[in-house]
């Protein structure tokens, strides 16, 4: 009997906008068996046009990516087949970071990606990830599936209509005065509106708050 022919190694495609990552990242991959770094790239923008032409079948995906496109924009494009040719479905997207707030995992996940990684993971359940993500099995770190189990068994209140309001006012850029004296509230009340909606969207900024609720469809 002739033994089965090997299975082609998985396409990998790097993207993150730190070139020693990258090129730490090409040196490990490279000499796994199995798995084939096709393509680089430091940026979201570059990353579609790269998946477009080299076709990998599993990008693996920083957030935190500079000035431009960041990562979770890309991951939403890539896995919808953004960065392919008209029609052909889009790779699996692998988070790779070093971020692992409430607010990066639920945006990361609702974006698409297929697995979400911490870069302080040993090369092993690296491999198991890229693995399990070319197959189309979710993969996530121990600490990143913990924060998911903890926010399915503990679901964040809505937020009121008050809070809406202010969060709309926080995406047009206003600030504590101004978001008053549009509302005719207090700054303290502001303040105290602020503080609630943080906690509920798991953000601890106002650009992440405006970040997450663009996410999660609350602004009108």
């Amino acid at each position: 009997m002739s033994s089965p022919e090997p299975s082609p190694p998985i396409r990998l495609l790097l993207c993150d906008d730190h070139a020693v990552v990258r090129a730490g990242l090409r040196a490990l991959l490279s000499s796994t068996d199995g798995m084939e770094v096709v393509g680089e790239a430091g940026s979201g923008e570059e990353a579609l046009a790269l998946a477009a032409r080299v076709r990998p079948d599993v990008v693996l995906m920083d957030l935190q990516l500079g000035g431009g496109m960041d990562g979770v924009t890309a991951t939403r494009q890539l896995s919808s087949g953004g960065g392919e040719g008209a029609g052909a479905p889009g790779p699996r997207v692998l988070v790779l970071t070093m971020f692992d707030t409430d607010a990066d995992i639920t945006r990361a996940i609702e974006a698409g990606a297929t697995g979400y990684l911490l870069k302080a993971e040993r090369p092993e359940e690296l491999f198991a990830a890229i693995r399990d993500a070319a197959s189309g099995r979710t993969a996530l770190s121990a600490p990143v599936a913990d924060r998911v189990l903890a926010q399915m068994r503990s679901p964040r209140p809505a937020l009121s209509e008050r809070e809406r309001d202010i969060l709309q006012q926080l995406a047009l850029g206003l600030g504590n005065r101004e978001i008053a004296r549009a509302l005719f509230i207090s700054e303290a009340t502001v303040k105290t509106h602020l503080g609630r909606i943080y906690a509920k969207l798991g953000v601890d900024t106002r650009a992440g708050a405006v970040a997450v609720a663009g996410e999660r469809r609350l602004l009108s």
